[in-house]
């Protein structure tokens, strides 16, 4: 029985109800929007004492292959959601979540609002600010730029808060 499910520091955690527990959040994700087996993964990660597990691990636990398991932690990587890293002395390597997952995915989507941004400047310019499809683009260019400035200031807020809650 791997980590994540059996023995966690100071005692004995229910194997069922921390399954329970990753396929619960890991079907919230996937209702979220994110694709099911990387929901999976990452769900087992942030249910491990460790947070970090190999791929054999991951394949034990969740009863799926190696493949499945590659596939999903490419996924959760180029969210950087996780990370991989060399266990020392060894070619095997394990998958770590982020402490910080949350920040780091909200950091990825602002890159991704700064492009929809630029998308929606030439989308504006194209279509002419003066035309019905010109005035809706240049609105979603508006709301996208209120999120970026949003997401900055409520990140810095939870980086205070985090501090004050949690320690450095």
């Amino acid at each position: 029985m791997t980590e994540a499910v059996g023995q966690g520091v100071g005692g004995s955690r229910d194997p069922e109800a921390v399954s329970q527990f990753v396929e619960g959040f890991a079907a919230q994700l996937v209702e979220a929007g994110m694709q099911r087996m990387p929901a999976r993964v990452f769900a087992a990660l942030l249910a491990s004492d460790s947070g970090s597990l190999t791929s054999a691990e991951l394949g034990e636990l969740l009863t799926v292959s190696p493949a499945a398991v590659s596939g999903a932690v490419r996924y959760l990587a180029q969210q950087h959601m996780v990370a991989r890293e060399r266990e020392p002395g060894s070619r095997r390597e394990r998958y770590r979540v982020h402490s910080n997952q949350w920040y780091e995915a909200l950091t990825n989507r602002e890159a991704v609002l700064k492009r929809w941004e630029t998308a929606l400047r030439d989308g504006v310019t194209s279509l002419g600010a003066d035309t019905p499809a010109g005035r809706r683009m240049a609105e979603t260019l508006a709301f996208f730029e209120f999120i970026d400035t949003e997401i900055a200031a409520v990140m810095e807020r939870w980086r205070v808060h985090r501090e004050r809650t949690f320690g450095k």
